[in-house]
């Protein structure tokens, strides 16, 4: 066992499949410091109890949970604003969906970055998908790019983060191959957007996740009222 002690990375993990599975590639060559925001969405207290599951799971001493209230303050989305209502999914379309919440990671990454500054870190992981995603636009490797480029100008002259996304060009059904094949606690993990006990399995996150496991030839471990067939 090698003596030599491991970088600090920070990983965002809201508790869902992707970022439990890019956490699970971080801990490969880094000691992990966990990230986790509450922004007043719909399962705010599932996505907690899935993020401190998969840091126990992972041992994470390092751990930051914020509470983003301005977010749903802000509003726009139907995953903050209980007047808007979480829409079945379309997995055929490619407009915004309803569940997008404007300009999310951007507040994610930030929050990241200043701990990630102050704990000496090299590296920020996020669990961004963008072809297989629902069409969030901050999900795109351009705008990671650039979120980049604004730490360099906006950090100490020796502070030096990268945004790293590991699984940003892999589809949901890659996502749950890597996940097994690193040993992620997939069965801690929590995608539904409006319920916290079973997942519904119809809205765009269950959709998404389900069409992945589907097509991955395996059984999804969390309990869920509707399986539909997503193939």
């Amino acid at each position: 066992m090698s003596s030599i002690k491991k970088a600090v990375a920070v990983v965002a993990v809201s508790g869902g499949m992707d970022s439990c599975v890019t956490a699970a590639i971080a801990n490969e060559k880094y000691r992990l410091a966990f990230a986790h925001i509450n922004y007043g969405q719909r399962t705010e207290k599932r996505e907690l109890k899935a993020f401190n599951d998969i840091a126990d799971f992972y041992k994470v001493k390092e751990r930051l949970v914020i509470d983003y209230t301005h977010l749903s303050k802000i509003g726009g989305s139907s995953l903050t604003d209980i007047n808007i209502s979480v829409i079945k999914a379309d997995l055929s379309s490619r407009e915004v969906p309803t569940s997008y919440v404007p300009f999310r990671n951007a507040n994610i990454l930030s929050a990241c970055v200043s701990w990630a500054e102050v704990l000496n870190a090299k590296v920020v992981f996020i669990g961004a998908v963008h072809e297989d995603s629902s069409g969030y636009p901050d999900c795109r490797p351009e705008f990671f790019s650039a979120f980049e480029k604004m730490i360099d100008l906006g950090t100490k002259p020796e502070t030096n983060i990268r945004i790293e996304t590991p699984v940003i060009r892999f589809s949901k059904s890659e996502i749950i191959k890597k996940g097994i094949e690193l040993n992620a606690p997939l069965h801690l993990t929590w995608s539904c957007y409006q319920n916290e006990d079973k997942a519904c399995g119809v809205c765009d996150s269950c959709a998404l996740r389900l069409r992945g496991f589907q097509m991955a030839g395996i059984e999804d471990p969390i309990p869920y009222i509707t399986r539909p067939d997503y193939l």
